[in-house]
């Protein structure tokens, strides 16, 4: 039986533009009955409309959070537990690049704030509920750029120098690291957790950029691929059969690749979970 039919429920993050948005679309017309969380209410009223119109099941939801805010991440995970009484996938979606550095509420650095720890923080509020799922599967979006960050967890939180690139891959390399953790430890509960590679979409990431950030975009454009090609491979492993049990890989245009050596590291996976459940203040 394929996954995705009727009374399957998927979360997904940053789920009103770009891949999320279509990774939802094409979900609901399968059969899955979505929750959107996106930050912004209008936009993400928007993006519901467009989804539901495509839904076979007319279960399409929003919900408003912003994941560089633990604050908000924890009000939304208390409304998906107030709301739902399960959960059979989680779709961690959302991610930023910023040109210039900021920091977040919590001050910590914004890239590695939404990117990683925001979805920490969120999956482990909602392990709960997806261990009430029916064969229940964690999809990580991540990104080649993993292969560009080298990884010194005390350089994370607060870096000593600022580099919108730099900031970027390690977020990314994050995501495979807490993936595959979750991965090893979810097993035993048959829960799934996998990442992905989505390709270099065309789509308006980055587009609040300036500098030669921005002029990078530009350039390259042109050459990118569009965002239902970019979101072939989260709904492959959000759906497919296929992929029923499969876990702690690393996903390339729908089929598994080595990530970096860092990305394999079992320790730096560990390493990095100690220090996200202690910013995040998650029991681990």
């Amino acid at each position: 039986m394929n996954p995705a039919t009727p009374n399957r429920l998927c979360l997904i993050t940053g789920a009103n533009s770009g891949i999320g948005l279509v990774t939802a679309r094409e979900l609901a017309r399968q059969g899955m009955a979505l929750v959107m969380v996106c930050r912004n209410a209008a936009k993400g009223e928007q993006a519901r409309q467009d989804v539901l119109a495509a839904s076979r099941t007319k279960k399409v939801d929003l919900l408003l959070g912003d994941l560089a805010d633990f604050a908000s991440v924890r009000r939304l995970a208390g409304e998906v537990r107030n709301r739902y009484g399960h959960l059979d996938v989680l779709i961690n979606n959302a991610g930023l690049m910023v040109d210039q550095r900021t920091t977040t509420a919590q001050g910590i650095e914004t890239t590695f704030a939404t990117n990683h720890l925001g979805p920490f923080l969120l999956t482990n509020l909602l392990l709960d509920l997806l261990r009430k799922g029916r064969a229940p599967r964690i999809v990580n979006v991540s990104s080649e750029a993993h292969r560009f960050a080298r990884f010194h967890p005390d350089d994370l939180v607060a870096p000593k120098k600022y580099s919108s690139m730099v900031a970027y891959g390690n977020s990314k390399l994050a995501n495979i690291l807490f993936s595959n953790e979750l991965a090893r430890r979810l097993a035993p509960d048959g829960i799934t957790s996998n990442s992905l590679h989505p390709g270099a979409v065309k789509t308006n990431f980055g587009a609040g950029n300036g500098g030669i950030l921005a002029l990078g975009f530009s350039l390259f454009k042109p050459f990118f691929i569009t965002p239902e090609q970019g979101a072939e491979t989260s709904i492959h492993l959000a759906a497919s059969p296929e992929e029923k049990g499969r876990t702690g890989l690393y996903y390339v245009k729908r089929k598994p690749k080595n990530p970096s050596g860092d990305a394999r590291s079992d320790y730096f996976a560990r390493e990095l979970w100690t220090l996200s459940s202690r910013v995040t203040e998650v029991e681990s």
